[in-house]
């Protein structure tokens, strides 16, 4: 690998592995032959050819990647309506799918690709990489660069080099759990920002914290309103690289990614030169699951405590609400999914395009959905009806 966050494809884009929707033909998932590594980009994504068959596997193989796997009906779930569902998503009656996948109680029960969906290529996250960096931030608590209780403090206590007095009224008193739930009160002038559009060496480096706390207006007493903004995750991706010893960018490989087994997959920098944290990684499906299981097995991993399960419960709970009765933790979304009149709850990741790792806690399952809509897509409604008929 030319670089360890960044995986492409170039010439390979064009050579995919044969694919049927009776996985006992080829019980291999497609995938992009002659895989190279090279810069990933959400344009290049755009260049993998469709699938010609949609492949479903109610019995998926295991890939020695860390993933247990069993069989759908006899593990769990009904396969007859789950297939039914796929199929429709393969006719494109539910949006621009590219991959669904099943888990439920730690076993992949089953796996789907459809049009540029493929096992290797780790496909545009959008927002979902808010969520990640969530994780990040609840890693570097489990390994003691911070503890539970800094989530309460100022962002700028992080900080040697901020003079406070140069702030915007009340942005010294931001704290990090408040930039996590999208509650910092950040509101920067419309020509502040276009500033900053034009003129990125002002964001670079830890100029980035200065420069947001400077130019937004006056921040108001909390709780502060939710708003769903990049600033807020950009600042909590400004703490980590702080506080943990190297870089974030060497602690989220080191720390993160390598020890989840997560190899192939793309995280580029943002105007700062750290990560990005709002949007911009990739992962593939499969790995999708893997920071599923994470939370969903209260931040352990292999038996052994990988994210303290406090700093998930925090994460995933309610922490202010948003709009159609769906509420916001630290980077995640939760709701109340109705199921033949029965309310269910769900935690959930979500991603512009139709990105999503969807989390039923009372059921024990996860299903993961890459597609490339042109909005959300209908799937963050359909899905969980749809799913909790089969389990």
């Amino acid at each position: 690998m030319t670089s360890p966050r960044c995986l492409a494809f170039a010439t390979a884009l064009l050579l995919c592995l044969p694919t049927t929707s009776d996985a006992a033909a080829d019980p291999r998932p497609p995938a992009i032959d002659n895989l190279r590594a090279a810069d990933v980009s959400y344009q290049a994504e755009k260049e993998i050819p469709n699938l010609p068959t949609a492949f479903l596997d109610t019995s998926p193989i295991d890939l020695n990647d860390g993933i247990a796997v069993g069989e759908l009906g006899t593990d769990g779930g009904l396969a007859k309506p789950l297939i039914a569902f796929a199929e429709e998503i393969a006719r494109g009656e539910h949006g621009e799918v590219d991959s669904l996948l099943i888990c439920q109680d730690g076993k992949l029960l089953f796996e789907s690709y459809f049009r540029r969906g493929r096992v290797n290529y780790p496909h545009y996250q959008m927002s979902i990489t808010k969520s990640y960096t969530a994780l990040a931030i609840g890693r570097a608590i489990q390994l003691g660069h911070l503890t539970m209780t800094d989530l309460d403090r100022p962002i700028v206590s992080f900080f040697d080099n901020i003079d406070a007095a140069s702030l915007a009224d009340g942005a010294s008193g931001i704290t990090l759990a408040e930039v996590m739930s999208m509650q910092s009160g950040i509101r920067l002038p419309s020509e502040q920002a276009n500033f900053f559009r034009t003129n990125a060496k002002a964001l670079h480096g830890s100029l980035q914290v200065t420069a947001l706390l400077q130019a937004t207006n006056a921040i108001g007493t909390a709780p502060r309103p939710f708003k769903y903004q990049g600033t807020d995750p950009a600042l909590a991706m400004q703490v980590l690289n702080t506080v943990v010893p190297d870089s974030a960018e060497h602690f989220i490989k080191t720390e993160l990614l390598d020890r989840l087994g997560i190899t192939s997959y793309a995280w580029p920098d943002d105007v700062s030169g750290l990560p990005k944290s709002a949007a911009g990684s990739s992962m593939r499906s499969r790995d999708m699951l893997k920071w599923g299981l994470l939370v969903a097995n209260n931040g352990t991993y292999k038996g052994s405590q990988f994210i303290p399960a406090d700093f998930i419960e925090k994460a995933t709970s309610p922490r202010c609400q948003t709009a159609n009765e769906t509420s916001y933790g630290f980077f995640f979304w939760r709701h109340t999914a109705t199921v033949n009149d029965n309310p269910v709850d769900c935690i959930s990741c979500r991603g512009a395009g139709g990105q999503f790792i969807f989390l039923f806690p009372n059921r024990h399952l996860i299903a993961v959905v890459t597609a490339h809509n042109k909005g959300m897509g209908p799937l963050l409604k359909i899905l969980p009806e749809r799913l909790l008929q089969a389990f």
